[in-house]
């Protein structure tokens, strides 16, 4: 009875949001990103959403700035937090001509190349910038793309996500069943494009491998690199700058053509440093509200190692 219940509450909230979230996504621009400002101040101003992880996360990896920076550099980040999760709602309907003029892809040539190569790739991204509206790629190649990603819990918003991903022909493959869908691919020769946000902080258990990121120890998500060596697969990273509001522009950078004659642990090194790059650089478009640090005076499990 309990599970039913809980099942009707979730249709029941899918059906009350799903047409806001409609209306929301056809809105003409000027509009659109006027509602984006409301947003801000809503959840800025008024509810202060997560304000004192971000102030924590923003003065532990920029001790040397003065409060007044990391004050301006909250506020910033904040505004865009607001635009990028209402552009995921804009993917609902936006042309693929509106999102290839809006997120463009400088070298796509880059891909290609690894693609000519006739092997499957793991692109790795990072929680920066658009990391949602990356799905033009699938556009602009003719390699099918996988998204590896953290199952919704409504499982309505879950089919959602995944009717949306479909439209650019984007299959989605929760991180649970990555292994074993990447296994079978690879056993049947199916070539794929396999994209995976791994930035994320692992379970204290399961994090064997601890390095610095921003000038913290931290353990580093491993499951871009183990899948890339254990199938012997191409990594690119893809690096997204924000020019203006809505406006994103990407490139790749190969970090490997052959993950499997790589040395352990070079593939998610390369990777965070790429990563760590732009968030120095330009740190407003990194997500700060997630706990990425948490972990960092915790005692690694037995066995890991302490780079």
């Amino acid at each position: 009875m309990r599970i039913k219940s809980s099942s009707n509450m979730q249709l029941l909230i899918y059906r009350l949001v799903y047409p806001i979230l409609w209306i929301i996504s056809k809105l003409p621009w000027t509009l659109f990103y006027g509602f984006s400002t409301a947003v801000y101040i809503l959840v800025y101003r008024i509810i202060g959403y997560r304000k004192k992880v971000v102030t924590e996360n923003l003065t532990l990896v920029f001790p040397e700035k003065s409060d007044k920076e990391i004050q301006l550099i909250r506020k910033q980040f904040y505004k865009h937090m607001c635009d990028m999760f209402l552009e995921m709602i804009k993917s609902m309907s936006i042309s693929n001509e509106e999102l290839s003029k809006r997120f463009k892809i400088s070298n796509i040539e880059e891909l290609k190349a690894l693609e000519a190569k006739n092997k499957s790739i793991v692109l790795l991204l990072g929680h920066y910038a658009s990391y949602e509206w990356a799905i033009v790629t699938q556009l602009l190649i003719s390699t099918p793309s996988i998204g590896i990603y953290k199952q919704v819990k409504n499982k309505h918003f879950d089919r959602l996500v995944k009717r949306i991903r479909a439209r650019y022909n984007t299959k989605l493959v929760t991180n649970h069943h990555a292994m074993k869908e990447i296994s079978l691919n690879e056993k049947n020769g199916n070539i794929h494009v396999y994209g995976m946000v791994s930035d994320q902080s692992p379970r204290l258990k399961k994090a064997l491998y601890w390095t610095d990121f921003m000038g913290i120890k931290v353990p580093a998500f491993l499951g871009g690199e183990v899948l890339a060596k254990r199938f012997d697969l191409a990594v690119s990273y893809l690096h997204v700058e924000k020019k203006k509001r809505g406006h994103y522009e990407a490139k790749f950078i190969t970090i490997t053509e052959n993950a499997g004659e790589c040395d352990d642990y070079f593939v998610v090194k390369k990777y965070l440093s790429l990563l760590e790059e732009q968030i120095k650089k330009e740190p407003q478009y990194y997500l700060w509200t997630h706990k990425r640090w948490k972990h960092r005076n915790s005692t690694p499990p037995k066995g890991a190692t302490i780079d």
